[in-house]
């Protein structure tokens, strides 16, 4: 009989892809407490509303849903912003403001597979809550680059497209688009770099074929790359609401510059993110090459928390995904070899092993990474085996050595040897592996 096959789009993580990911996690994780955010989680099932609420009943084909034993329309949730949401409305009066939360978790979404992209993944999301100045985008996007920093990717491996919903809003009307055009222009500007003119289909069955001052009204904010650029594009319209929009701008560009990552990011309005609920700044990272994916993406919500029975609450956060984000470390070289080695190997006699086994255990328990053979072959076998599981250190416990009161700490890499008494083994040991 066959092997049971893992399911399309799953993943395993056997010891070394495990330890990597782990090592992804660690430095998401540090990084994310050293900008005082804390870490939090929710249900990997939650009910189908609180994603069909968001998103609209056309999110129900991405998902892995269905009906429970209790007959409840449930899904595997396929991200972390609507369960975040429900968290922080259902205690938001107790929750000291801004809140910064983070968590890392694994995702679910029924869709084709491709190219750092499966239908179980995981994501570093990080959002702020209850600040509604671009403070807290400073804050998010510098959290997001440093996650990326803390692998060894400079400016030369990554940027940060940076774009506003809210301008593009502003604009389209000072522009002399409709309130109904404007959500059906923001969808042709995000198939447009991938489309290009052919993106514009869509908008012109719906509405009419666009004259050409209209479309040029898009295309040339689509193409605008820098701040002086927007600011000029902008001034000529004079309208009030785009010029305080611009303030937010200088105070986000500001804010960004003196954290020293103005090299990071990019003036872009090609941006705008596919959902509708974003509802100010939006930004995506990308790789330099262009050979991947976006890297991570986010923008701010001041709506959500609400629309889920909360109170109004601002709201601005973004996800890092695991498998492009590994691709990338990979393509680059950054992706660090895993070593999983036992500090320790001991050796020992038949008649030395209870006590031997002693000191295992004590060693273990101050947490240094000891190994011995389980079955107790001949002398020589057991020093074959501590050479090949890689330890720094063999410990023997051979009968002279215990009939003296002491062991042996043996380098494994040099092959010096030297004699400790028993009871100031331990000591003696984390001073080996120190030095």
């Amino acid at each position: 009989m066959a092997l049971p096959q893992t399911l399309p789009g799953f993943r395993e993580f056997y010891p070394e892809a495990m330890a990597a990911r782990q090592h992804l996690f660690r430095v998401w994780r540090q990084t994310a407490l050293a900008y005082g955010f804390q870490e939090y989680d929710g249900p990997v099932l939650e009910p189908l509303e609180l994603y069909t609420r968001k998103s609209g009943d056309e999110i129900e084909a991405q998902l892995f849903s269905f009906t429970d034993k209790g007959g409840r329309e449930v899904a595997l949730r396929p991200e972390m912003t609507p369960t975040v949401c429900r968290l922080v409305g259902a205690k938001a009066n107790a929750l000291k403001r801004p809140i910064k939360w983070f968590s890392v978790a694994e995702f679910y979404r029924y869709e084709r597979m491709q190219k750092g992209r499966g239908r179980c993944f995981f994501q570093f999301n990080a959002d702020v809550f209850g600040e509604a100045g671009p403070e807290a985008e400073v804050e998010l996007i510098a959290l997001m680059v440093q996650c990326m920093r803390g692998f060894g990717l400079t400016a030369e491996d990554f940027y940060v497209r940076l774009s506003d919903r809210d301008l593009w809003i502003h604009y389209l009307r000072a522009s002399g688009f409709s309130d109904a055009e404007v959500p059906d222009v923001l969808s042709t500007v995000d198939k447009f770099e991938k489309l290009g003119d052919a993106a514009f289909k869509g908008f012109e069955e719906k509405h009419g074929a666009l004259a050409a001052g209209r479309r040029e009204a898009i295309t040339g904010l689509l193409s605008v790359r820098g701040f002086e650029a927007l600011e000029t594009r902008i001034s000529t319209l004079g309208d009030p609401a785009l010029q305080a929009r611009l303030g937010d701008w200088r105070t986000l560009l500001d804010g960004l510059q003196a954290m020293g990552l103005e090299a990071f990011v990019e003036v872009d309005l090609g941006v705008v993110r596919g959902l509708s609920y974003y509802t100010g700044f939006v930004f995506e990272a990308f790789d330099r090459k262009g050979d991947l994916r976006a890297l991570a993406g986010g923008g701010r919500y001041n709506d959500l928390v609400a629309r889920y029975g909360g109170p109004q609450l601002p709201a601005v956060g973004f996800a890092i995904g695991d498998m492009t984000f590994q691709l990338l470390l990979e393509a680059r070289g950054l992706a660090p070899a895993i070593v999983q080695s036992p500090d320790v190997y001991v050796v020992a006699g038949e008649a030395e092993r209870s006590i031997a086994l002693g000191f295992v255990n004590e060693m273990r328990a101050a947490g240094i990474r000891t190994e011995y053979a389980l079955k107790a072959p001949a002398f020589g076998k057991q020093f074959k085996l501590a050479g090949q599981s890689g330890a720094r250190l063999a410990l023997v416990f051979g009968a002279e050595e215990v009939a003296r009161g002491t062991a042996k700490i043996r380098d494994m890499r040099s092959g010096t040897e030297s004699e400790e008494t028993l009871d100031n083994l331990p000591e003696a040991i984390r001073e080996a592996l120190r030095s």
